[in-house]
Formats: structure tokens, C-alpha cells, sequence
């Protein structure tokens, strides 16, 4: 095992034999924790994808302890399957480990002009990277988020594909004002040469967000964000996700990171805190109404409770409320 100087407590666990450094484009980073399965299968279909570019995998163990995921794919590393470089992050939490991923990327392969991410719960297609650089190019924009579509494994659970809290933001292709998660994410070399260090704040570790809030920021930056509806990822939601009291800490817990990321965007004024706290207590007036028309367009009691749980998480975090939902990632 060998340090990575440029990412803070990083070990290399297995690298591919003959890998060129030099030549690889797009670097796809992969997370994962207590998911030895799992993060198989998605590495298989990083594996098989069907393109011209030169591609390089970098897998992130979040599990320094028991390394389970690590020891799953090292094979494919060691025998070349798998082209790349596979690390443990010692650092635990999500913010560490996308940071971790990220860093070792930029560190290895110096001529990288995208960095892709997929979570170890998602399957891609085989034409999956190839359509997210291609779109990344065709609407010149820096950064191209991509549809996370559930996977539900119980027979009539579909209809919860439209929730929320699993729904995709964007229905189609092009450029967009704001993008929410990194689970299906493209970000140019620019984008990370420009941002500060760590790029997730790990005060997100464990709550979750420290993706919103990065693309909040680099936005504000002035880097362009789209939408690629071609290229989405196939994510497996556990039956515990369907179950009312996930439900209910999920719509809070984005109500609480929406105040958390706007304050930031705002800046730390008086006045803005003012604005933000009075936007909360406006929404959470207009609620019932809101989850009302929700209940009364699709018939679902859940679905109409959404904006009121966001509301409610939002006036919560005023007063200090987190919900670290990642702190047992494995039960989330």
C-alpha cells in the first residue's frame, strides 16, 4: 500500500497493471460502504461501457475497519478487469469519501477532462458515459447532472417512482438553473481546478448535502450546469425507503439542507439570515394548502405531506435541527 500525498489519509489498495496515467480522459468515481454486493455489480457496468473515450475507475472504501467492498473488487483491480486504482478512505463519512475520490483523480491523471461519479446502489448502461460527455459538450456547460431512476424490488411499488423524494428534477435534456445530487454526475476538470478545498464541506458528512451545496456554489461561481435525460443510472431503493417514518425524515432532512445551502448562498448577514428565515415561515404558511393540491392531484397521502415535512425542516434548522441520516449509512 502507498499514501497519496494529494488527498489527506488515503491509502491505494490495488492499481491496475499497465495503466497509463497519461492517456486517460474521464475518471469515474465510485463510493461505497457495507455494500460489497452492490458495489460490485456497479463496477461491473462501469466495466462494460461501450466507449472511444479513455476511461479510468476510482473506487473509494469508506470502510477502513472491515473493507468488505474493497476486498470484493481488489480482483478486478489486480487482474486487470478493472482499469484504475482502488483506495480507502479512512476518513469516514460521505463528504470524505467523494473528496477522497475526486483528489486521487486529479492527482493521478493529469490530462483528465471529466470526472464522473456513480454511487455503489446504481447500474449504468453501457452507453451511459459516452451520452454524458457527449451532452456535456453539445450544451457547452461544465457540469451535467443525469435521472437516478428507482429500482423498487417489491411487486406495486412503482407509483412511488413519482414521490419527491425519488422523482428526478428535470423531465428533459438541457441547459438547467440548479442541480441537487452528485448519485449520476459529470464535472469538468475546470470545475474542480477552480473550487476550493475539501470540494464537499464535511460539516455534510453525515446529514447529507454536501453535493447540493457544492453545485449550489459553483453555480454561483459562474460554471454552467445541464441535464442529460438519456443517461440516467438504475438505483436500488430498499424496502426500508418505502417505509412512512424514511419517508418523513427524508422530506425533512431536505428541508433542512435547503435552509442550510441557502443561507450559505446568502451569505452570513443579519439581513439575509432575515430573508431566509422569513422564506421558511412563508413556506411553511402556504404548506397544507400546497400538500392539499398534492394529496387531491395524485391521491396519495405521502405525496401530500412532502411539502409540509420540507417546510417544517426548513423553520427546524433555524433552530439547530439535523438529521444525520449517514451516520449509519448502512441502515439508511
Amino acid at each position: 500500500m502507498q499514501p497519496v500525498s494529494s488527498a489527506s489519509n488515503v491509502t491505494v489498495v490495488a492499481r491496475s497493471p499497465g495503466l497509463r496515467p497519461g492517456e486517460v480522459e474521464v475518471v469515474v468515481t465510485l463510493p461505497t460502504y457495507k455494500r460489497p454486493e452492490q458495489v460490485l455489480a456497479t463496477l461491473q457496468s462501469v466495466i462494460g461501457q461501450r466507449t472511444s473515450l479513455s476511461v479510468a475507475i476510482v473506487v473509494m472504501e469508506n470502510d477502513a475497519e472491515w473493507h468488505a467492498g474493497a476486498d470484493a473488487v481488489a480482483p478486478l483491480f489486480e487482474n486487470g478487469t478493472a482499469r484504475g486504482i482502488l483506495v480507502i478512505a479512512h476518513d469516514r463519512g460521505n463528504c470524505c469519501a467523494y473528496n477522497a475520490g475526486w483528489l486521487t483523480a486529479l492527482a493521478e491523471f493529469p490530462n483528465l477532462r471529466f470526472i464522473q461519479v456513480i454511487d455503489d446502489d446504481e447500474i449504468a448502461g453501457p452507453d451511459w458515459l459516452e451520452t454524458m460527455c457527449r451532452c456535456a459538450e453539445t450544451l457547452g456547460v461544465d457540469i451535467v447532472g443525469a435521472p437516478q431512476v428507482p429500482v423498487f424490488h417489491e411487486p406495486g411499488h412503482d407509483h412511488w417512482a413519482e414521490h419527491p423524494v425519488f422523482a428526478p428534477p428535470y423531465r428533459v435534456t438541457g441547459r438547467v438553473p440548479a442541480l441537487y445530487s452528485s448519485g449520476n454526475l459529470l464535472v469538468a476538470r475546470r470545475v474542480l481546478d477552480a473550487m476550493p478545498r475539501p470540494f464537499l464541506d464535511l460539516s455534510f458528512n453525515f446529514t447529507g448535502g454536501g453535493d447540493s451545496d457544492f453545485l449550489s456554489r459553483a453555480a454561483a461561481r459562474g460554471f454552467t450546469l445541464g441535464w442529460c435525460a438519456q443517461a440516467p443510472v438504475r438505483e436500488t431503493v430498499p424496502a426500508r425507503r418505502l417505509e412512512p417514518d424514511w419517508i418523513r425524515s427524508r422530506s425533512l432532512r431536505e428541508g433542512v439542507l435547503s435552509t442550510w445551502v441557502e443561507k450559505r448562498k446568502r451569505g452570513g448577514s443579519p439581513a439575509a439570515r432575515l430573508r431566509v428565515a422569513g422564506k421558511s415561515l412563508a413556506l411553511l404558511a402556504a404548506s397544507p394548502l400546497r400538500g392539499a393540491l398534492r394529496f387531491a392531484l395524485t391521491g396519495s397521502l405521502s405525496n401530500g405531506l412532502y411539502p409540509v415535512y420540507v417546510a417544517l425542516g426548513r423553520v427546524l434548522a433555524e433552530f439547530g435541527y439535523a438529521n444525520e441520516q449517514y451516520r449509519q449509512a448502512e441502515k439508511n
